[in-house]
């Protein structure tokens, strides 16, 4: 099962090709006129004629997309009738008179992870870092790089590491390491040196604003900065510069770190491929950092960073995270405001951390976490998390199935008896096999209309990648979706939701295979948090990448085969990332693998 890649060519779609004909033919524009009786109430089919002409024909050719049969006379109806009763939904778009809805304008529904009557969220704000560890400062400066913050917070609270000495350090690796990489696409400089420096006076002066003051981080280049080129990855945004940066870039900001770098995703938050070409796996340089959270992924894993910021809508946190052998956290859906962060998805888009440790992304998580009046899907939540509770006892969910097989590894297995030891109790749990492929026209409907303006006045295009599994195709092919099948998807999705909350009755968390599909989609629906971590390393014989097999284009081929990093993924229940973070602390320090670096490094 392959959802993202397949749906498009297995599952039904329609919404009748009568829609493609109004962009060419010219729009009726008769007045409305009325014979009815006064006070008689309007009728459906009695409105002003509008659209293009079409025919039973028309309809028939349609069937074959939307998947439904109609007999000659109820074309001929539907023919006669459609310009009166379905046609003024295309108005808006094509006139007479149009409307402009921005994207960040979002629908008036709004999807709510939290079902009624499901658990209370964490009922209180607890936040204890781990104890202070005071090792001292390397002498050697990639040791300092690859430090994860839980660390450089501490030399730089102390006053051991200068946020400046930190920030020239990454400096001078992004310029040795990033033309193998290419995972920056705008450098900050002259702005970074300065707030680092400005990092250091404060600090000096005893105003010390916690663990993110003087970590110079960077932000996937889909979140808005304030004078500095936000590109989406993507030639048509290339020289889009906002006027304010993004509530997550204010935030971290007001903590004290240090902007260094917008870091690369695929165009529009797709896979790995952006206008500057493809950003590489600092494991594997013969292989992309997969999306569309290439950017943080490389640049984290290779040490050019202390953390960085990507976004998730079906995957672009936990396949980049797996990929580089980082930690990847995504957030509950609605816990992290997302204005000034480009719109691919409003029911879906979530915004994380990507670190070094599990530790990290929860001190990262703490500073970003919140809604914003702006971001009508964010809610106000509580985030407990305690680094020096013990998880045994903890209920760990698995499907047993899904550790039998591909994409499941000895890893992920050998994941599972960690799971064990550790004192936390492995359950059994299942979920109903239901297509849940059918989920995605949500997606590909709030995408398309997310990109309407650049699908429809000609911009796709100048999008680098036009395979067929890009988005440019996508987007298109997304304007025949059904709108009766978008709502019985999306109603298929709170009975997803039910499925999930009935399986938190039962368990703490659920340990699956990081890119089990079936999960990927499930828990990106309904909105559950997520976290990836290292958990070992396996052998590959051939580079893996996001996109669909191009048999004129064959992946290189590795013998012996290569060693890369291999990481599970924990699920947890809505707004409790902090029971998430323990399960995932102990089998962080259990496993002890989460410190390698990528040779040449």
């Amino acid at each position: 099962m392959n959802t993202r890649r397949q749906f498009l060519i297995t599952a039904p779609v329609g919404v009748l090709a009568a829609a493609v004909a109004c962009r060419s033919e010219p729009q009726a524009t008769a007045p409305a006129t009325s014979s009815a009786a006064p006070g008689a109430p309007p009728t459906f089919g009695t409105g002003p004629v509008t659209g293009p002409a079409v025919s039973a024909s028309t309809f028939a050719e349609a069937e074959k997309l939307a998947q439904v049969t109609m007999s000659a006379d109820e074309r001929e109806m539907a023919a006669a009738t459609w310009r009166k009763t379905m046609a003024p939904l295309l108005e808006r778009r094509v006139g007479p008179r149009k409307v402009a809805v921005d994207p960040n304008v979002a629908p008036a529904t709004r999807w709510n992870p939290v079902l009624n009557g499901e658990g209370a969220r964490p009922g209180r704000d607890t936040f204890v870092r781990s104890a202070h560890e005071a090792l001292p400062l390397p002498s050697i400066d990639a040791d300092i790089a690859f430090a994860p913050v839980t660390r450089l917070s501490r030399w730089i609270e102390t006053k051991a590491l200068s946020s400046e000495r930190l920030t020239t350090i990454y400096l001078r690796r992004i310029e040795q390491f990033d033309p193998k990489l290419r995972c920056i696409i705008t450098l900050t400089k002259d702005a970074a040196l300065t707030r680092a420096r400005q990092a250091d006076a404060e600090i000096a002066a005893g105003k010390y604003r916690g663990p993110l003051h003087g970590i110079p981080y960077g932000v996937k280049d889909l979140l808005d900065t304030k004078g500095i080129a936000t590109t989406y990855g993507a030639e048509p945004f290339r020289n889009r510069v906002p006027a304010a940066d993004a509530t997550v870039v204010q935030r971290l900001n007001d903590a004290g770190a240090v902007l260094l770098a917008k870091l690369s995703l695929g165009a529009l938050a797709l896979n790995d491929i952006w206008f500057g070409g493809q950003t590489m796996n600092p494991w594997l340089l013969e292989e992309g950092a997969s999306g569309s959270s290439a950017g943080p992924g490389a640049a984290t894993a290779a040490g050019l960073v202390g953390f960085s910021i990507g976004s998730e809508t079906g995957g672009s946190i936990v396949s980049p995270a797996m990929r580089c052998g980082i930690t990847g956290l995504r957030p509950t859906f609605g816990r992290v405001a997302r204005t000034g962060a480009m719109t691919l998805c409003w029911s879906l888009d979530k915004l994380g951390p990507m670190t070094r440790s599990v530790e990290d992304a929860m001190l990262v998580l703490h500073a970003i976490t919140g809604p914003d009046a702006s971001d009508v899907s964010s809610v106000p939540s509580h985030l407990e998390f305690d680094a020096t509770a013990e998880a045994s006892g903890l209920r760990v969910g698995y499907f047993p199935a899904w550790m039998k097989e591909s994409p499941a590894t000895d890893v992920d297995r050998s994941a599972l008896e960690t799971v064990r030891n550790l004192g936390m109790v492995p359950t059994e749990v299942s979920l109903p096999d239901w297509p849940y492929g059918s989920l995605m026209p949500v997606l590909f409907s709030e995408a398309a209309a997310a990109f309407e303006e650049l699908t429809l006045g000609g911009g796709l295009p100048s999008l680098k990648a036009q395979v067929p599994d890009a988005w440019p195709n996508l987007f298109r092919e997304a304007r025949f979706l059904s709108a009766v099948d978008f709502v019985q998807a999306d109603r298929l999705r709170r009975r997803v939701a039910m499925e999930m909350a009935r399986v938190f009755s039962q368990v703490d968390v659920l340990l699956v295979p990081s890119l089990r599909d079936e999960m990927l989609t499930i828990s990106n629906f309904t909105g559950h948090p997520s976290l990836t971590l290292r958990a070992g390393f396996v052998n590959v014989s051939e580079a893996r990448s996001d996109w669909a097999p191009d048999p004129k284009n064959p992946l290189p081929k590795f013998s012996p085969p290569r060693r890369v990093p291999h990481g599970v993924t924990l699920i947890g229940r809505l707004f409790d990332e902090g029971t998430v973070a323990r399960a995932a602390l102990a089998m962080e320090r259990a496993l002890a693998v989460s410190s390698e670096r990528p040779a040449g490094f």
